[in-house]
């Protein structure tokens, strides 16, 4: 049995609230269970200086950790002077998948900053912040055709994240912390909504998994990943 008494290829409770940001072109916050992240898309009137030029625009992400997010506080990466190697992992992860289903040349040169801050983090961090990320960008994208920035809809497709792993011996979908910190394989999975794979990352914490357990791992997730599409479809009806 699973430390949530969840069967093994169910999610958390996940819930998808828009509009959460006043000030932000889109927001969305995002929980996967007890995990909770605020996602903000920022628009730029200039993309980077190195697609000057190009007719096309540019969509980044970034990616922090509220300091209480978990048990204990953890400093501010800003004070450290640089973010750390995980989170720049996270951030440009997340900045890949949202590209992924993004006509950037529709957006003209201009640049969407998407900001994910892990308001309290209980495992899944990063497939959370890509899910929640998808909604705060197309509600950025509704806020500029609104006032005539683009006259189409740039995003070719939704794009969704969940984590996988075998935690005593059994696949399981959507891992919380204390899964997650006990499963002897570990794995995220990135996909589009009509089934496309965007990113898989797995990685073996004990003994080596086998492809079987590997394709076992990618039907979870495809599950559970037609499951989140479904729920931003109805945040956003």
């Amino acid at each position: 049995m699973r430390p949530s008494n969840r069967e093994s290829d169910a999610l958390r409770p996940v819930t998808l609230e828009r509009a959460v940001a006043r000030y932000a072109e889109g927001s969305c916050l995002v929980s996967f269970g007890n995990t909770k992240v605020l996602c903000t898309a920022s628009l730029e009137e200039r993309g980077p200086h190195w697609l000057r030029g190009s007719g096309k625009g540019w969509v980044t992400a970034e990616y922090s950790m509220l300091p209480r997010a978990t048990h204990e506080r953890t400093r501010r990466e800003v004070n450290s002077g640089k973010p750390s190697g995980r989170t720049q992992e996270i951030q440009r992860l997340i900045g890949r998948s949202l590209r992924a289903v993004t006509n950037l040349p529709a957006i003209g040169e201009r640049q969407i900053t998407v900001d994910c801050d892990v308001i309290q983090a209980d495992g899944g961090t990063r497939t959370a912040s890509i899910t929640g990320a998808w909604v705060a960008l197309h509600e950025c994208f509704a806020w500029m055709r609104g006032r005539s920035m683009i006259s189409v809809d740039p995003l070719r497709d939704h794009v969704a994240a969940v984590s996988c792993g075998i935690y005593k011996g059994v696949p399981v979908l959507d891992l919380d912390y204390a899964e997650d910190s006990a499963a002897e394989t570990d794995a995220n999975f990135v996909m589009t909504g009509t089934g496309g794979i965007v990113e898989v990352q797995g990685t073996a914490e004990g003994k080596p998994f086998t492809e079987a357990e590997l394709l076992e791992l990618m039907r979870l997730a495809r599950g559970g990943i037609e499951q989140l599409v479904a729920l931003q479809k109805q945040a956003l009806a």
